[in-house]
């Protein structure tokens, strides 16, 4: 029997602590969506910058670097179990950088994905390139696939209009990385900024619907699931993660805390302007996974 890490008391905020090659096979549910953030295995005791300090690149050890073989049967485990929980027109968004994403294009494929998209974040703050020798990184990639090469997928192609100033949104998106505000409880390392996970999940899903994430982390997609009543079940092996997630979810619960962060989402700001149909912050319906 799979107990909860911590759930929600609307129960539409769920976190296991463990493993997801061993918890995804324990339960048969069906999700509309799934986000994954996989590790990019970069753990290699180079340097990096942040917030202006030199910091090492080692995550940690479920980020240390592979060979190529074993991170693509990494990645075709992890992507397979989760093929088997998304539903008959469910999408699946696996972000990463060049040094994973296109092993992740080719398992998709090998697996009977239909590749959609492939998200361009281009990162409006991002960190220096120290060495001086190359550009500055300053993108990561997403990638948007479909579970059935030839079955239609859901999306909501108006609303992205409608967030894009009335026409067709490109598939290169400019948002800031994470800010203060969101790291009020400890920061991940590979952490993602609410904003980016608020449009995808607005792309791709309807109110009340289910989202798996795979690699919790520190539950950005399950905070922004929560602000746009969707509801969320996320999977995380690193305990010190999965205590963040928790303060981060009691803190929603603080209505003042919610709408702060409503109002610095832009998107979120948008749909719900008085002149649109759309609504968001607003407390999804109940109903239960099985456990």
């Amino acid at each position: 029997m799979i107990t909860p890490f911590y759930r929600s008391p609307l129960r539409d905020f769920t976190l296991l602590h463990g493993d997801s090659f061993k918890l995804l096979p324990q339960f048969d549910f069906k999700f509309d969506m799934v986000f994954a953030d996989p590790p990019y295995f970069l753990s290699n005791d180079g340097i990096s910058v942040q917030s202006g300090k030199i910091v090492s690149v080692n995550k940690g050890n479920w980020d240390k670097v592979k060979n190529q073989t074993d991170i693509h049967a990494f990645n075709r485990q992890w992507i397979s179990l989760c093929r088997e929980k998304l539903k008959e027109n469910g999408t699946i968004w696996i972000s990463g950088t060049y040094h994973n994403i296109f092993s992740i294009a080719n398992c998709l494929n090998e697996l009977g994905f239909k590749i959609l998209n492939v998200v361009t974040w281009a990162k409006t703050n991002p960190p220096p390139n120290i060495s001086c020798r190359y550009f500055t990184y300053s993108t990561e990639f997403i990638i948007w696939a479909r579970k059935h090469a030839k079955r239609p997928h859901h999306f909501n192609y108006e609303m992205m209009k409608i967030l894009n100033d009335g026409k067709q949104m490109t598939d290169i998106w400019r948002l800031p990385a994470i800010a203060p505000w969101e790291k009020t409880h400890g920061k991940h390392p590979t952490q993602k900024p609410l904003a980016l996970l608020t449009r995808i999940i607005l792309a791709s899903t309807d109110a009340n619907g289910w989202i798996l994430d795979p690699f919790a982390g520190s539950s950005t997609t399950g905070i922004a699931a929560n602000l746009i009543g969707r509801r969320f079940l996320g999977i995380e092996q690193e305990r010190e993660f999965a205590e963040i997630s928790r303060h981060r979810r009691l803190d929603m619960d603080n209505t003042d805390i919610r709408s702060l962060w409503c109002s610095k989402i832009r998107d979120i700001a948008k749909i719900t302007q008085p002149e649109t149909d759309h609504t968001a912050c607003e407390a999804p319906m109940t109903y239960d996974l099985p456990f």
